[in-house]
C-alpha cells in the first residue's frame, strides 16, 4: 500500500510517499526558517498561512518523483499532535479532505512517534524493548520503547527543551534564527576551558532534564565580559558542552536502569555533531549501541510520518476505516498516551 505522509506541526512542511513493501519512494521539506528568522522565533500565523501554500504542491512534486497519482495513495497520515493548533489545522484539514475524496483511511499521528520511530527505516535498525532520546525545539523525553504503540515515559525537561535553550542562547550570542546549527558551528571556533557553564541536574537522580538555568548562567557570562568573537566562540563551546554532557548521562542512567543495550536518538538536536560523537564514543566503552535517524530525518519531515502511518496500517484494524472527513488536532499529547494495540 502507498502512503501519503503530511507534517505540520510548527514550521516545516514535509510530505513523503511510503510505500508498505518497497518503503521510501520520495519526499520534500520546506523549511520556514528564513521566513522567521526576522522574528528570531516561530510566529503561529505565519506559519500556519506558509503550511496552506506548500503542502499540494509538494505533493504534487513528490507524486510525479514516484511516477505516482493520487489515486495510488492507499492511506493518508498526518501530524494530529503535539503542535501549534493553526498549523496542525493545515495538515489535518488538507489530508482528511483528500483522504474522504479519495475514500481511503486518514490517520492521525503523534509527531514525536514519529520522530523516535524514524530510526527504524534504516539499516540495521534497533530491536525493541529501546531507550528513546527525543530532542527538539519543544521536547526533551527520555522513553522506554517497548514497542509499537508501548510507550514509557521515564523522564523530560522541568522547563525549556534542550533545542529551545539552543536557539534562546544563540540568539544571546548574536546568532540568526534557527540558531543551533550556527551555535554548533561558532562553537567549533573556541578554546576549550576559558568559560565555565553548569551541568544542570546532572547528578540529580533521576531522568528529569532542566535547560533555564543554564540559559540563565549564559545571560550572565555575556553580562559581564566584551562579546567579541572569541568570547562567543567560548560560550557556544561551553554551552553546548554542558547540554551534550546533560544528555549523555542521563541516556547512560535510563539505558542502566531499564537494564536495556540499544539506544535512539531522534529529534533536530539528534543532529547536533557533538552529541553523537560523545554518544558514539560512550556506546563502544559501554557495550551498547546507537541509533541515529539520517540527518534529513532528524528535522520534522513527512517522511517519518508516513512510516508510522505504515506501521499503524499493519498493526490495527481499525486504522483501515475510510475517512470521514472528520477530524481534531491536539496541540498538547501525551507520547505516553498513544497506544495503537
Amino acid at each position: 500500500m502507498l502512503v501519503l505522509g503530511i507534517e505540520t506541526s510548527c514550521d516545516e512542511t514535509g510530505v513523503a510517499l511510503y510505500h508498505t513493501e518497497r518503503g521510501l519512494l520520495a519526499h520534500a521539506l520546506h523549511t520556514q526558517a528564513a521566513l522567521h528568522a526576522e522574528y528570531g522565533g516561530v510566529v503561529p500565523e505565519l506559519a500556519s498561512r506558509d503550511h496552506i501554500r506548500r503542502v499540494l504542491p509538494l505533493t504534487r512534486g513528490i507524486l510525479r518523483e514516484a511516477k505516482s497519482t493520487l489515486s495510488d495513495v492507499g492511506a493518508i497520515a498526518y501530524t494530529q499532535g503535539p503542535g501549534l493548533a493553526g498549523a496542525l489545522l493545515v495538515g489535518a484539514s488538507i489530508a482528511q479532505g483528500l483522504a474522504y475524496a479519495l475514500r481511503v483511511p486518514a490517520l492521525g499521528i503523534h509527531h514525536l512517534e514519529g520522530h523516535l520511530l524514524s530510526p527504524l527505516m534504516a539499516k540495521p535498525a534497533p530491536d525493541f524493548p529501546f531507550i528513546a532520546l527525543l530532542v527538539s525545539g519543544g521536547h526533551s523525553q527520555l522513553m522506554r520503547i517497548n514497542g509499537i504503540g508501548d510507550y514509557e515515559l521515564l523522564g523530560e525537561t522541568l522547563d525549556d527543551a534542550a533545542g529551545e535553550a539552543f536557539d534562546k542562547t544563540a540568539k544571546l550570542l548574536g546568532l540568526g534564527y534557527p540558531g543551533g546549527p550556527e551555535l554548533a558551528a561558532l562553537a567549533r571556533q573556541s578554546t576549550p576551558g576559558r568559560v565555565k557553564l553548569p551541568r544542570p541536574m546532572l547528578h540529580s537522580g533521576d531522568l528529569d532534564f532542566s535547560f533555564s538555568g543554564l540559559k540563565t548562567a549564559v545571560v550572565m557570562q555575556v553580562k559581564g565580559r566584551t562579546l567579541d568573537a572569541t568570547a562567543r566562540a567560548d560560550i557556544a563551546a561551553e554551552f553546548q558542552a554542558a547540554v551534550v554532557d546533560v544528555l549523555v548521562a542521563k541516556s547512560l542512567t535510563a539505558l542502566e536502569r531499564c537494564a536495556v543495550s540499544h539506544l535512539v536518538v531522534a529529534g533536530g538536536v539528534g543532529a547536533n555533531a557533538e552529541l553523537r560523537t560523545r554518544l558514539d564514543k560512550a556506546a563502544d566503552r559501554g557495550g551498547f549501541k546507537v541509533y541515529f535517524p539520517p540527518a534529513e530525518f532528524c528535522t520534522d519531515n513527512g517522511a517519518m510520518i508516513a512510516f508510522a502511518g505504515a506501521l499503524r496500517l499493519s498493526r490495527s484494524t481499525a486504522a483501515k476505516t475510510t475517512s470521514d472527513g472528520s477530524f481534531s488536532v491536539w496541540p498538547r499529547w501525551e507520547l505516553a498516551t498513544v497506544s495503537h494495540r
